[in-house]
């Protein structure tokens, strides 16, 4: 490696750290100081989306996987967080079930909702099953060959098959779903100290995603992503299975999900089939779109600006909000493909523009320029050339 080369290295590792620095700084600093309890509970939430958007960004905007479905995989993260805290709050009020279910008639509680009692079976239920649904779709899908609109209505209606299905369960909650908790692995929610907690353990957890889906972008794998994405035939024909390099994707994603529904039910206290349905999969999507979904942060300021946008405007215009949402949409995906995140190389593009104009005014060293662009657009190549010299053919044989 050239000096020059790893001075560029060094650079970019500086501008790495220093990113994460400063989110950091943002994240665990001045939120909690210049936020209240209740609007920091807000930005926890906002931040659950952010999680999942940086899946999103790394199996859409890399992979070209249109997920309309991730409600799916942060519902089994969600409910399987649920589950523990309601175990736990019957046991510490020495009930053989959760009041809900008391209060339904269920006298025993369900065998599916047993091994989930334990902390650490459901930290790993939290972790594992999403993950292990989505290797089992992706397999199903992908090896098919399944692509593009088809992987889109498939994703969607599992989210709406599931929740579907969990508005029948009554030993899930039903239709109102899970909610009323009171502790968090022996943290009580009412304390505002432990509200707190919830919100760095999400910031923290955010940080850790974002590192890992640059790391994933950044490797090998990364750019193989993105050649699946442009042309899965070549990929193919280079000898690598186009439908792994998805699945791999397609989990992670689903992984992140099942963090973020996980973090998601202390966090805002309720977990229902309405909030991992076809509606919530939807909103996922529109934020990675409007903030860029190429990039490694435009997923996650696109997650949090749209939910700060939909909570702050509909507060004041209730019935306003789903226009203004549609309408942003419309047109970033008109006029800004790359999402609000292409703002800024659009914006320097037309600095370059700009720059050369004013340095080909009035001046020193104008007239060179002006000549010098002129002869290179429009003359003919054999004018603007310089005359080649001759090769002596016979010194070449020879």
């Amino acid at each position: 490696m050239t000096l020059i080369q790893r001075i560029g290295a060094n650079s970019s590792s500086f501008k790495v750290v220093g990113g994460f620095v400063l989110a950091a700084v943002v994240l665990f600093g001045i939120a909690p100081s210049m936020l209240s309890d209740f609007r920091l509970s807000l930005l926890a939430k906002f931040l659950c989306f952010a999680i999942v958007a940086v899946g999103i960004g790394l199996s859409w905007g890399r992979g070209g996987m249109l997920t309309l479905g991730q409600g799916v995989f942060f519902g089994i993260g969600a409910y399987v967080m649920a589950m523990h805290m309601q175990m736990a709050d019957a046991a510490k009020a020495h009930e053989d079930v959760p009041e809900f279910m008391s209060i339904a008639g269920i006298s025993e509680l369900p065998s599916y909702w047993r091994p989930f009692a334990s902390a650490p079976v459901a930290i790993l239920g939290i972790l594992v099953l999403p993950a292990v649904v989505a290797a089992v779709l992706g397999f199903g899908v992908f090896k098919r060959r399944v692509k593009g609109a088809y992987f889109a209505i498939l994703s969607q209606a599992l989210a709406a098959a599931l929740a579907i299905l969990l508005t029948g369960q009554q030993t899930i909650g039903g239709f109102t779903g899970l909610s009323d908790f009171k502790t968090f692995f022996g943290f009580r929610l009412d304390d505002p100290v432990n509200r707190r907690m919830l919100f760095f353990i999400a910031a923290g957890a955010l940080l850790v995603v974002v590192a890992i889906a640059r790391q994933l972008m950044n490797s090998r794998y990364g750019e193989l992503l993105v050649a699946v994405r442009d042309q899965e035939e070549r990929v193919r024909f280079l000898g690598y299975d186009p439908a792994n390099i998805k699945i791999v994707a397609y989990v992670v994603a689903a992984f992140f999900a099942g963090i973020a529904g996980a973090l998601f039910t202390p966090i805002v206290g309720i977990i229902s089939p309405a909030d991992i349905g076809v509606v919530p999969s939807i909103a996922f999507l529109v934020g990675v779109a409007i903030g860029g979904r190429t990039t490694l942060l435009g997923p996650v300021l696109g997650a949090i600006g749209v939910a700060w946008a939909q909570t702050t405007l509909s507060e004041n215009f209730p019935s306003a909000w789903t226009y203004f949402q549609g309408a942003l949409f419309i047109v970033v995906i008109g006029f800004l493909p790359a999402g609000l995140a292409g703002l800024w190389p659009m914006a320097k593009q037309l600095v370059e523009r700009v720059r050369p104009a004013q340095d080909s005014g009035p001046g020193v060293g104008a007239g060179p320029a002006i000549t010098a662009s002129v002869v290179s657009a429009d003359a003919p190549a054999d004018e603007t050339a310089e005359p080649e010299t001759p090769v002596d053919e016979a010194k070449v044989k020879a």
